[in-house]
């Protein structure tokens, strides 16, 4: 069965829930007296319950991939998919960090082409409801990689290019500073998955950035391998260099 939705609604859905997901995982760490993982299982639960649980009464013919559910494979055989994290960067959120990250996205036919990224402890959503705007980001190349894995041809590309590497946590949170003007660019290697990167990638293309997979083939959602284990995210004025460089 099947139902005719359109993606205007869809992306204002993607916004507000990861809004409503963030403020409920905001006052979840603020009324718990757990710390450490436990507190970051329960930011999984806690997301996860709320975003299925609608999406379910609100798009119930739509399937759903999530990293906090198991995956059911009849989502291959449907044309939307929505792809959900319900906390990016538990880890940062069990330490009260800020870089954590609420993402929703919608595939059609393997291509991510609505998504939200709240940002809850900036108070901030970005979506492809309302593209963001690129701003103007002076000054030497800033190149993102993860806090725990810095890849090494992250390093190899800073080296070559001049660039500062600057670590972060959770890849909605680097990919929306790409998109912020905090850095130039996000390269990762050597892990990921479908829901780390399909509302991200959404959000940064209709923002005008070059998205891709360190080869620079294209971000395909929906696969039966969920495992995606790299990405690039850039400002579209230095795509070129840093991709030769990935390439080389």
């Amino acid at each position: 069965m099947s139902q005719a939705y359109d993606l205007d609604e869809d992306a204002q859905l993607a916004s507000r829930l990861a809004h409503q997901a963030g403020e409920l995982l905001l006052k979840a760490r603020e009324l718990t007296e757990i710390t450490g993982k436990p507190l970051g299982s329960l930011g999984d639960a806690v997301g996860q319950q709320f975003l299925a649980g609608s999406l379910a009464a609100l798009r119930p013919y739509d399937a759903v991939l999530s990293e906090e559910a198991a995956d059911d494979v009849a989502r291959l055989e449907r044309s939307r998919v929505w792809i959900i994290d319900p906390l990016d960067g538990t880890r940062e959120y069990s330490e009260g960090r800020a870089d954590w990250a609420i993402h929703v996205a919608l595939a059609v036919d393997g291509t991510a082409v609505v998504g939200a990224v709240a940002l809850p402890a900036l108070g901030l959503v970005l979506d492809t409801a309302a593209p963001p705007q690129l701003p103007e980001i002076p000054g030497p190349l800033k190149i993102l990689v993860s806090r725990s894995r810095p890849p090494e041809v992250a390093t190899r590309a800073a080296e070559s290019l001049g660039a500062e590497l600057v670590p972060m946590g959770s890849a909605g949170a680097k990919t929306m500073a790409v998109v912020r003007g905090e850095a130039h660019a996000y390269v990762h290697a050597g892990g990921q998955y479908e829901w780390d990167s399909a509302a991200p990638v959404a959000v940064a293309q209709a923002a005008g950035l070059h998205v891709s997979r360190l080869d620079g083939s294209p971000m395909i959602y929906n696969q039966r391998d969920t495992y995606m284990p790299d990405l690039v995210v850039c400002r579209p004025e230095i795509k070129d260099r840093l991709m030769a460089v990935l390439r080389a």
